[in-house]
């Protein structure tokens, strides 16, 4: 007996359709599929909703598991309202799902058309679905974000979630979203503001700045609680001070993402752009302009490794390592009568990371650079720097500036069909043909300027690697432990090193102090 299933999954237009009141999409689009199967007769087996939007395979974990069924070849069909559907993302995604079905001979069936893997029109036919909705969706996220950008400097907020003390309101009589004050949770950040820029009185008149982890400390005495959590944590003070929309300012593109390919998988890596988007908001400020300056100038001045009264660094790891479950630094915690020696542990209240010997923590991080340099040299090997790479560079750069310039020049002639449309030289229909004929030619070598961009950056980046990092790592491998001073030890590794995280869960059994039991992730200063 012939079993079938259905594959339910929400594209971008569904969800905007649905914030207009459109009803529920997988409802809809179920009912859809149910009236199909039954008018073809078909057992339908079972149902996958797909709740997650992700663009790739790897973030919709009901696409993997309908893939590796028709792979096993459980299916002998899959219903679903569009290809499109099943793959939206990059072009190996796009072959993968192509190549399950075409060598389990799994049909794929729409209420448009039943595509048969094994006729080579409907393969065709299918493919070039899932390409033409690839094009599509890469126009639709640039439209996207273009918006996006636009709105930010309009001052509109663009989160989903407003910043303690504000409510996200909808704009009247227009598109998007802006901020009210939440007056309640505003006399919080106003208090916060206040001890870390004024400080506390103290009952002899005079007064002491408290610090994010002392503030944390009084809100929680004070009963007052944060977002979602029971405690307020050092983390939350420091977004909230940092924050320029308590200044009535709007700040967007200041956390970007770029795609890695790390052990054979796509990661997306995060890092801070110093030139984001700042602008005058539609909202009312919490904070004056002067306090909120005065906050970034107490933070910055403060950002410093932390010394006692004999001035000298015992951290070689300050200002490095990060707990991963809180994001704190962690610090140093000296010899006491519990531990004969040094700690690095998390210092956030309530933060159950648990600590490690400082010099073990510091012979893994040595450790894992000796791997990591292993693995990318090997890496290197398979590029050949020197006189063909540079060649090679100057090569791609050339053909990067043609590609400019012969897109520079069909726009110009796309721009003239409007003018013949216009002046009566053309007819309409001439005027369509002779439009289409230039995009798809601009799209073309648009795709191919993209492509050949990537590989560019990618060969400067591995060049920049290969002058720059991996000697800086090779050096401090070297001589790190023929170094004394702690500070010194802490400038080498600061040189190689954005940041380091540590996860901890379970304590050391007695007698086994230098087990690393521990985790941590390396995020050296360039990446590839």
């Amino acid at each position: 007996m012939e079993e079938y299933a259905a594959y339910l999954r929400k594209s971008r237009a569904d969800l905007e359709a649905e914030a207009h009141g459109e009803g529920d999409t997988l409802l809809r689009h179920e009912k859809t599929l149910l009236e199909l199967a039954r008018k073809k007769n078909i057992q339908l087996t079972t149902i996958y909703r797909e709740i997650v939007s992700g663009e790739t395979i790897a973030a919709r974990p009901k696409m993997q598991q309908l893939l590796q069924e028709v792979e096993q070849g459980k299916w002998s069909g899959v219903l679903v309202m569009e290809v499109e559907r099943l793959a939206r993302g990059d072009t190996i995604d796009q072959g993968i799902v192509a190549q399950a079905f075409k060598y389990s001979n799994t049909k794929i069936i729409t209420p448009m058309k039943l595509y048969d893997p094994g006729n080579e029109f409907d393969e065709e036919y299918f493919e070039f679905g899932l390409f033409m909705s690839r094009r599509e969706f890469k126009t639709i996220n640039r439209r996207i974000q273009r918006g996006r950008v636009a709105s930010a400097k309009e001052g509109k907020f663009l989160g989903a979630t407003a910043p303690y003390g504000y409510n996200r309101t909808k704009l009247h009589n227009d598109k998007g979203y802006s901020l009210t004050v939440n007056e309640e949770q505003a006399r919080v950040v106003r208090l916060i503001y206040n001890l870390y820029v004024h400080g506390e009185e103290l009952p002899d008149g005079k007064s002491v700045k408290l610090g994010c982890t002392r503030i944390a400390k009084k809100l929680d005495a004070m009963g007052l609680k944060p977002f979602n959590q029971q405690h307020w944590a050092k983390t939350s003070i420091q977004d909230i001070l940092k924050n320029p929309a308590y200044a009535g300012l709007i700040r967007w593109s200041y956390r970007k993402q770029v795609k890695q390919i790390v052990d054979n998988t796509v990661k997306i890596k995060e890092y801070r752009d110093n030139n984001p988007i700042l602008v005058e908001g539609l909202h009312e400020a919490i904070i004056d302009k002067h306090t909120w300056n005065k906050a970034q100038q107490i933070m910055t001045g403060r950002f410093k490794p932390p010394l006692k009264g004999d001035a000298t660094l015992k951290n070689p790891l300050t200002g490095i390592v990060h707990c991963s479950k809180c994001g704190g630094l962690m610090t140093r915690l000296g010899p006491n009568k519990h531990n004969i020696y040094s700690s690095l542990k998390c210092t956030t209240p309530y933060c159950d990371n648990i600590s490690s010997p400082l010099d073990l923590v510091e012979e893994v991080i040595l450790e894992s650079l000796e791997v990591w340099l292993k693995r990318y040299k090997f890496q290197m090997e398979n590029y050949e720097l020197g006189e063909p790479y540079e060649k090679s560079v100057a090569d791609k750069e050339a053909i990067l500036k043609e590609l400019s310039n012969q897109i520079t020049k069909l726009n110009s002639q796309l721009d003239m069909t409007f003018e013949f449309l216009e002046q009566g030289v053309y007819t309409i229909e001439v005027f369509h043909q002779r439009r289409q004929k230039l995009t798809e030619q601009i799209n073309t070598l648009e795709e191919c300027k993209i492509n050949l961009s990537k590989e560019l950056n990618g060969m400067n980046q591995r060049q920049i690697l290969c002058n720059g990092l991996i000697p800086r790592i090779e050096h401090v491998i070297e001589v790190y432990y023929d170094i004394d001073v702690m500070s010194e030890r802490n400038e080498l590794l600061k040189n190689i090193l954005e940041k380091v995280t540590y996860l901890k869960l379970e304590p050391n059994k007695r007698g086994q102090r230098n087990n690393a039991n521990f985790t941590i992730e390396l995020y050296p200063k360039i990446l590839i």
